[in-house]
């Protein structure tokens, strides 16, 4: 998964941006790039491999801004090399665009915007993307906040993105759909992130954003947020981030995941602890609570997850059919999605992720509550998009998971399934 990192406000742009990609670097890539607003335009540096070679790259260059955007890319669509690196400009270098995600008619849109006139250097639907808002931009005299809005209705897809208008030096804008975005608001100051892990040393106050939300963030701390579908403005939800910086270090160990093999038994305390008496005989979940009566007068459970987290559903399968006797299918998200599967009001849809951000499990919940299923969650991140999607559910209190093979999140997802079934 790309790492998407930007900041506008008082300090120095470039360090922020490093520092937030080497945070994001678990998540795998395979070039890397910034753009920063010096002298009315945005300077780019990117670069085929890691973020030590964009540093080499970069050398003695100015990199003196207060407004830049980050990315690390895992390709796509192109050969991963310099030239289909991010950030990626608009044909009049007007605008400038980082994007995770995938967008599914890039095709017949290039093929309009080359009939018009634009041309292309990259392989990438992310260049495609920021010269179809240039010319939105152009058809409607719009501020680049409503040309984005307006440019993301005729879009298929998934996306998160940030873009930088070198008109205007004091504001980004960052829109989302299928992957995560998280807005970190300081003083007079905002940064983005894929994930909390960059912001957190900078400050707790975080707005996750929502599928189809536009913001736009200003360097004197205004920010507003619309969906695409209206023009109206939204309030957004400012919560803390619950992460402590200790949490994202290697503490001592020589690898992330030597220390989280470590930490197994503390989380599996942590996920269990106010929720289980043996003594007394309980479980206690709160977060199902109320939908106590329907879970119990359902007809079966589907669990829907992606890698490590079908794995554990795999367990769970057999743990709820032999102690509580009710039919469960395990299904892959991304497979769940492109079928027609039979799902209604007296299935209860359990969904796994460690992140919370699975796009595929995101897509497959859309689908079982659009037809009316009962929709659990079990995700190990405050906030995320399955935690606020999901009618109920519960958190597995795994804390930061950097280490790309999961230990700690795959035995706390297992005790929350373990004290869902009892």
């Amino acid at each position: 998964m790309c790492g998407i990192v930007g900041y506008v406000g008082s300090r120095e742009a470039f360090p922020i941006i490093i520092k937030g990609l080497q945070r994001l670097e678990y998540r795998g890539y395979d070039s890397a790039g910034v753009a920063l607003y010096q002298n009315n335009a945005a300077t780019v540096y990117k670069c085929k491999g890691k973020v030590s070679d964009l540093l080499a790259h970069t050398g003695s260059q100015n990199t003196v801004s207060t407004l830049g955007i980050g990315h690390t890319r895992w390709a796509t669509h192109g050969v991963p090399d310099d030239i289909n690196a991010h950030p990626h400009r608009s044909n009049s270098g007007r605008f400038t665009i980082i994007h995770n995600g995938i967008i599914e008619n890039y095709a017949p849109l290039k093929a309009a915007l080359t009939r018009k006139g634009y041309t292309f250097t990259s392989q990438t639907d992310t260049e495609v993307l920021v010269n179809f808002i240039e010319e939105i931009q152009k058809q409607t005299k719009a501020e680049l906040a409503e040309a984005i809005r307006v440019a993301l209705n005729e879009v298929v897809g998934a996306y998160a993105i940030v873009v930088i208008d070198s008109e205007n030096p004091n504001q980004l804008v960052a829109a989302r759909k299928g992957s995560p975005l998280v807005v970190g608001i300081g003083d007079n100051e905002f940064f983005l992130a894929s994930d909390a892990s960059p912001i957190v040393e900078y400050t707790k106050n975080v707005v996750y954003m929502n599928d189809g939300e536009v913001a736009l963030l200003d360097r004197d701390g205004t920010m507003v947020i619309k969906h695409i579908s209206s023009s109206k403005e939204l309030t957004p939800y400012i919560q803390a981030i619950e992460i402590e910086i200790e949490a994202l270090e290697k503490g001592g160990y020589e690898h992330y995941m030597l220390k989280e093999i470590h930490e197994q038994g503390k989380t599996l305390t942590d996920a269990m602890r106010g929720r289980i008496d043996p003594v007394a005989g309980w479980v206690k979940m709160g977060g199902l609570n109320e939908y106590r009566n329907r879970i119990l007068n359902s007809d079966r459970f589907i669990i829907i997850a992606c890698g490590t987290s079908w794995h554990s559903a795999l367990i769970a399968e057999y743990l709820i059919e032999d102690l509580v006797r009710m039919p469960v299918e395990v299904e892959y998200a991304s497979e769940f999605r492109y079928r027609n599967p039979i799902v209604g009001p007296k299935d209860v849809v359990i969904a796994i992720s460690q992140s919370g951000e699975t796009a595929d499990t995101l897509a497959a919940l859309e689908l079982a509550k659009e037809r009316g299923a009962l929709t659990i969650g079990i995700c190990n991140v405050v906030g995320s998009s399955i935690a606020r999607m999901t009618h109920a559910g519960s958190y597995i209190h795994a804390g930061p998971e950097i280490g790309v093979a999961s230990t700690k999140a795959f035995t706390t997802q297992l005790a929350g399934l373990f004290l869902l079934t009892l």
